[in-house]
C-alpha cells in the first residue's frame, strides 16, 4: 500500500472512532430511569399496614441485583452509610418494572439476614440506588408536601 492509501485508511478509522464515541451509546454507562409514587392501598380486612404505599417504578423491566435506600444527607458525607432498606439478589431475581418499598421481591433477600425495611420520615430526602447487573440508576425522593429534586438521570 502506498502512503496515500495508509493515510486514507487512518483518516477513515479516526472518523469512525469519533462517530462511535460521540454519536452512539457504546461507551456510556448503562442507566435506568427510576420514579416513585405514593398510593393509598386499602385491603378488605383492616390491617395495621393500611397506610400510604411508596411504589418505585423503572422505565424498563429488569432483573434487579441490588436495591438500597439511604438518607441522602448522610450518604453524601459517607457513601458507606447503613441503608434503611437493602436487598440483594440471592441467585436469579424475577424481572420487575415496579416494586413497593419495604416488601420482598421474589429472588431477592435482605443483605443482612433477618433485617427489615426502616421507617421513612416525612420531609427527609432519601436516595434509592438500583442495580441490575451493569445497569445502574438512582432516584432522590421524600415523603411529605414538598417534592424532592429528581436526579433519576444522574448515575451513581
Amino acid at each position: 500500500m502506498t502512503k496515500k492509501n495508509w493515510l486514507s485508511l487512518i483518516v477513515v478509522l479516526a472518523l469512525a472512532a469519533v462517530y462511535a464515541f460521540y454519536f452512539t451509546d457504546w461507551f456510556k454507562p448503562k442507566t435506568v430511569q427510576v420514579f416513585h409514587t405514593v398510593r393509598e392501598i386499602h385491603f378488605r380486612r383492616k390491617a395495621a399496614d393500611d397506610m400510604p404505599a411508596l411504589i418505585f417504578g423503572l422505565n424498563k423491566t429488569l432483573k434487579l441485583t441490588e436495591i438500597k435506600v439511604v438518607p441522602l444527607a448522610e450518604f453524601e458525607k459517607n457513601p458507606e452509610v447503613l441503608p434503611l432498606w437493602h436487598l440483594v439478589s440471592s441467585s436469579n431475581s424475577v424481572p420487575v418494572r415496579d416494586f413497593p418499598y419495604g416488601r420482598n421481591i421474589r429472588g431477592m433477600k435482605p443483605a443482612v439476614p433477618g433485617s427489615e425495611a426502616g421507617l421513612l420520615e416525612t420531609n427527609l430526602v432519601y436516595r434509592l440506588l438500583v442495580t441490575a447487573g451493569k445497569i445502574k440508576g438512582q432516584h432522590d425522593f421524600q415523603l411529605g408536601d414538598a417534592p424532592a429534586q429528581n436526579t433519576a438521570a444522574a448515575n451513581p
